[in-house]
């Protein structure tokens, strides 16, 4: 048997060994950076800019720096001195239901972490975006989506925390698999209706217009033989001057959506080429695979987390003299951590495969010098590092960088 104060130390270990690996890593990948620009891009990143690229991921590095930094003083000062259990035993005392316990503790202390991130969001969005001419958002839209994502965060991590209760109160044993298909529905149903449901909280979402850019889409709609009626512009530009596209939902709810961004910067041509890569991920089963993974790995966090759930020595070491639910899921994010790291390495993986197949569909059913025109404008005007550590690439990066995309592209 583990003692409570074994847990801590392992809490305390995991915390501080991922705050070290992440920072060794960013370190080495700035070190890193090659000053060497490709002649395939000479014509697009001239050596000033790339100095600015430069300058860009430093500035953003160090915001970075100092955001985890404060986060993990703040998390090991809670731990060691048992806040986390404070708090928890003071609202069990003070009242009676179980989801209240549970609500008021996450509640106090997501309001805690918004006191930290407000000023860091802040600085980055309208001193560092600003300075690199990336922002768009005003003050009052940056405040929106604060009042906005809070009150989102708190309905649907309410139905969450509500739904996991009613199941732990029903099935004492075997609590992880009710809660597991539970959260997989739920994720599923997100899945689906992101775009109608969730992005017009947040941005305005208009029907592609008439006119030739619709026109070439059909006709390469009609080539392929392939129905693409929801294609939506989401209103980018009200927040970053960065172009971006995506794809959402199944069946007769597969929605793409292309940043009105996107389309000022580029021509008809490249759009339709980064339609076809985003048409290439659901040809390719890219979207169910990733769903199908997603409800695996739910699958392993419900198990681990009930597991957690059964060890009054959590509770303990995270300050309490009760042994609460939230506790047992404060415990289980320490713990997850590694196997997290992990999955995100195998996840990234295969993303980074599944991107190389989206570009060799598009090369294949519309034009691959049109996409590679288009990768190289979007990775210029986001100010992209064309040489990132190898290592870096391994454990971040979910898209293979611009080069080796080019390379296949040729």
């Amino acid at each position: 048997m583990i003692s409570s104060e074994f847990w801590l130390y392992i809490f305390i270990g995991l915390i501080l060994l991922n705050f070290i690996f992440s920072s060794v890593l960013e370190y080495v990948n700035d070190k890193s950076w090659n000053d060497e620009i490709p002649d395939s891009l000479k014509d697009y990143y001239d050596r000033k800019k790339y100095s600015t690229a430069k300058e860009y991921k430093k500035a953003r590095g160090r915001v970075s720096l100092i955001s985890s930094s404060l986060s993990i003083t703040i998390t090991l000062i809670i731990l060691i001195t048992g806040f986390y259990g404070y708090v928890s035993d003071y609202i069990y005392t003070t009242f009676s239901s179980p989801f209240l316990h549970s609500a008021i503790f996450f509640l106090f202390f997501y309001f805690l972490n918004m006191l930290v991130s407000i000023p860091i969001n802040y600085y980055s969005t309208f001193i560092i975006e600003e300075k690199f001419g990336f922002n768009k958002t005003t003050k009052k839209t940056f405040l929106a989506d604060i009042l906005k994502g809070t009150l989102m965060s708190i309905l649907i991590g309410g139905l969450l925390l509500a739904v996991a209760i009613l199941i732990l109160n029903y099935f004492s044993e075997g609590f992880w698999f009710w809660l597991w298909l539970s959260l997989s529905i739920i994720t599923v149903f997100i899945s689906m209706f992101y775009t109608s449901l969730i992005v017009p909280i947040f941005n305005k979402l208009s029907p592609l217009e008439d006119g030739s850019l619709k026109t070439k889409i059909q006709q390469y709609s009609d080539k392929i033989g392939y129905s693409l009626k929801n294609i939506f512009v989401i209103d980018g530009s009200k927040r970053s001057s960065k172009a971006n596209a995506y794809f959402s939902g199944f069946g007769p709810k597969k929605t793409i959506a292309l940043f009105d961004t996107l389309i000022e910067k580029h021509t008809e041509e490249e759009l339709v080429a980064v339609l076809a890569h985003e048409v290439g991920h659901y040809k390719k089963n890219h979207i169910k695979q990733g769903m199908i993974l997603s409800i695996i790995q739910i699958a392993v966090m419900c198990f681990l987390f009930e597991l957690c759930l059964q060890i009054p020595e959590i509770s303990a070491a995270l300050g309490a003299e009760i042994n609460a639910f939230h506790l047992g899921l404060i415990g289980f994010s320490f713990i997850f951590s590694p196997i997290g790291l992990i999955t995100g390495i195998f996840m990234n993986i295969l993303s980074r495969k599944n991107e190389f197949e989206a570009d060799e569909y598009a090369k294949k059913t519309y034009d691959g010098e049109s996409l590679s025109l288009a990768l190289k404008k979007l990775s210029v005007d986001s100010l992209t590092n064309l040489h990132p550590h190898p290592f870096y690439v391994f454990i971040h990066y979910s898209h293979p960088p611009l080069l080796e995309r080019l390379k296949a592209l040729s």
